[in-house]
């Protein structure tokens, strides 16, 4: 069974920065889409938001809400991808989920780590 480990959620206060980690096997990290995405609280999973995906050859995307403030990146040697959160708000509590899904669709392959929670106090 594939398995995508978040790490780095936590408590910070609103305008603090985060780092979240995704780890997982090499064939997924480096051969699919990679991505985040958030829970917020109260939503069903169905409304997890995309917050930024990144795709090998082509780069990333983001949401307009964390434009300028969230950044995704991979680091291939280390099967790992990061999501960096500076001048985080309140609006940006949640569970973090890192996702994986195969370039060729979803029903190829589309893996969800166990989510990370993210909680930004005003």
């Amino acid at each position: 069974q594939v398995q995508l480990v978040e790490s780095g959620g936590g408590l910070v206060q609103a305008g603090g920065s985060l780092r979240l980690s995704c780890v997982g096997p090499t064939h997924i990290i480096n051969t699919h889409e990679m991505a985040w995405y958030r829970q917020a609280p109260g939503k069903r999973r169905e409304q997890r938001e995309m917050v930024e995906t990144i795709i090998p050859q082509r780069g990333s995307n983001y949401a307009d809400s964390v434009k300028g403030r969230f950044t995704i990146s991979k680091d291939s040697a280390k099967n790992t991808v990061y999501l960096q959160m500076n001048s985080l708000e309140p609006e940006d509590t949640g569970v973090y989920y890192c996702n994986g899904r195969h370039l060729g669709g979803g029903w190829l392959g589309d893996f969800w780590g166990q989510g990370t929670q993210v909680t930004v106090s005003s």
